[in-house]
């Protein structure tokens, strides 16, 4: 059995030892642009991200306790916009399952909380973005269903 909950302060030196596994496979795979090994946030940041309902992070802990994956979602509405319309948009930021659990559906448990989170504050999406040197994060997005909405493209100039 599991449970996902929100995260909270006891989690941060989990959490932070998984933005390493997650700045790793992309720092493997785009040198030039990713330090590593590297976090995308300190642990204070952590503290105030963890405390924002506008910022959601939801953690997988096991049976025993352990934390064995995460999902950092934001909230976007983009209301008054000249452009866009004002839907609600949850944002995955950042999903990361632990290296040795992979496989095991923790990441699709993760995912299907986020959607059904998404679902009970009335939001009209959920959106992320990928990097297409992470094929095995983009096989698992669309065996969840994702599609495409947009794509990013670069011309490096060296």
């Amino acid at each position: 059995m599991y449970t996902i909950r929100r995260a909270e302060t006891r989690d941060t030196d989990t959490v932070m030892r998984l933005l390493v596994q997650v700045n790793m496979v992309h720092h493997n795979g785009r040198p030039d642009l990713f330090k590593g090994p590297a976090t995308k946030y300190t642990p204070r940041e952590l503290a105030e991200i963890f405390a924002d309902d506008q910022r959601p992070v939801f953690v997988y802990e096991d049976q025993a306790g352990q934390v064995l994956g995460y999902a950092f979602c934001v909230l976007q509405q983009h209301v008054g916009s000249n452009l866009m319309t004002d839907i609600k948009t949850l944002y995955i930021d950042d999903l990361c399952v632990e290296e040795q659990a992979r496989g095991k559906h923790v990441g699709s448990a993760l995912y299907q909380y986020v959607l059904q989170y998404a679902r009970s504050i009335g939001c009209y999406n959920v959106t992320l973005n990928v990097w297409t040197l992470n094929q095995k994060a983009l096989r698992f997005y669309e065996h969840c269903g994702l599609t495409p909405q947009k794509i990013g493209m670069e011309k490096i100039l060296s």
